[in-house]
């Protein structure tokens, strides 16, 4: 029996140090991955810190990049972290058929088995949303961007699924974060389809703090419950809405925002100071700290009561994760993402409104202890671990059951204590 361990080949264009979401879910992953004894090795953009180099959201020849990676490497397997954006995603004007994104042409030519985790996919009316997104501050260039997105949009709703859905069916095993999702882009009953959760936990180099050492780091309120707006800066997050919130009196909001590697949008958020001297809002607090790293995020995490959510648009949401894993409920825009996690009781979802999101944290907090135990029991399904555990399985399952590759020496105690999550 061949004992080597499995060399995987992980795809993302954003890698650690770039900013990004998808860069730091697959950092995360490749380092558990590795725990377990997988060679895993990274193919991202020149500024992360991978094996292989050369992606770009730019760059029309990112299969061929991809090609000669998996030339010189060799691997088992390629996972690919597809969010169409990162690696260049064209929406033609005039004929959806001739829509594409820059690794199309790796999924019809790659020998190796592709394993695929999707990260986006949209309904219509999310997807017509991402259209009013314009980064020009100039009037009329901004109405011409506006006009032309609209349109490209509307034309190319299908083309934009088909895309993944041709990627789903050219791969081995497909990953999604939600059974939503899944059932989204691949249908009901498509074995292809897996649901393993967006791992999340504390930092390890933070011990757990109590509440007020947590407020303490970043000079928070110790009197009041603290909502915790957290995340990259973009329209589609929906904060300007918190401005317009009459908060419980027990309550304030923390924003936290920051500017990912892609991200050109120039949002500005109405809170303009520290303590928000310059607003009309009171119960805001901006910190204006930009990227924390892994151990202030937890710290920040840890001072907070509950996650807010206002999001237009959402495929998937790392925050909520982060917040499920640091045992915080959530209050989100009832989007269908977020309904599949409310109905197990983490949280609640209302209308994308400043009143119904003020009631939701009401109802949080006179529903508390019962969102906190269902949170607690949740969380032990992000650890990391476990996440990874699913990850290896399923890369064992897409290969050859007759060659019987182990994983390590422990790989039928990795299969007793755990099971894949497959979505219906």
């Amino acid at each position: 029996m061949d004992d080597k361990a499995v060399r995987v080949l992980m795809v993302t264009t954003e890698y650690p140090p770039m900013k990004g979401g998808v860069g730091r879910y697959t950092a995360n992953l490749t380092k558990s991955l590795q725990k377990m004894g997988l060679e895993v090795y990274v193919v991202c953009n020149e500024k992360g810190e991978g094996d292989y180099f050369g992606l770009s959201s730019y760059n029309v020849h990112n299969s061929d990049v991809l090609l000669k990676a998996v030339q010189d490497l060799s691997p088992d397997v390629v996972h690919i972290q597809n969010e169409p954006g990162l690696y260049g995603l064209s929406l033609n004007p005039i004929d959806p058929n001739r829509t594409t994104s820059n690794i199309d042409c790796f999924y019809y030519n790659c020998k190796i088995p592709i394993v695929t985790t999707f990260h986006s996919a949209y309904t219509f009316k999310q997807w017509i949303n991402l259209a009013s997104i314009i980064e020009s501050m100039n009037a009329v260039k901004r109405y011409t961007q506006l006009m032309m997105s609209s349109w490209k949009h509307l034309l190319n709703y299908y083309s934009f699924h088909n895309l993944n859905r041709k990627k789903l069916v050219i791969s081995k095993a497909s990953i999604f974060f939600s059974h939503y999702l899944s059932a989204l882009i691949g249908g009901k009953n498509n074995h292809n389809c897996n649901v393993i959760y967006h791992g999340a936990e504390p930092s390890h180099q933070v011990p757990k703090p109590t509440k007020k050492e947590a407020r303490s780091k970043f000079s928070l309120p110790q009197d009041r419950r603290i909502a915790l707006a957290l995340g990259f800066r973009t329209a589609t997050k929906g904060w300007r809405i918190l401005e317009k919130m009459r908060m419980p009196d027990d309550w304030i909001v923390v924003v936290n925002s920051s500017k990912n590697s892609y991200n050109k949008e120039n949002l500005n958020l109405p809170f303009n100071s520290k303590r928000n001297k310059n607003t009309n809002n009171s119960s805001i607090i901006d910190l204006q700290r930009d990227l924390l790293n892994e151990a202030d995020l937890s710290l920040l995490f840890y001072s907070a009561d509950a996650i807010l959510l206002p999001y237009t648009v959402c495929s998937s949401s790392g925050v909520m994760f982060d917040g499920l894993g640091h045992g915080l409920p959530f209050v989100a825009s009832d989007l269908p993402f977020f309904r599949e996690f409310s109905s197990e009781g983490l949280g609640l979802t209302v209308k994308n409104k400043p009143d119904a999101f003020a009631d939701g944290l009401r109802t949080i907090k006179n529903h508390y202890d019962i969102y906190i135990k269902r949170v607690n029991d949740f969380k032990e399904k992000l650890k990391w671990d476990v996440i990874a555990t699913e990850h290896a399985l399923l890369y064992e399952r897409v290969l050859d059951a007759k060659k019987a590759i182990p994983l390590y020496s422990s790989s039928s105690k990795i299969a007793a204590n755990s099971k894949l999550d497959q979505s219906i």
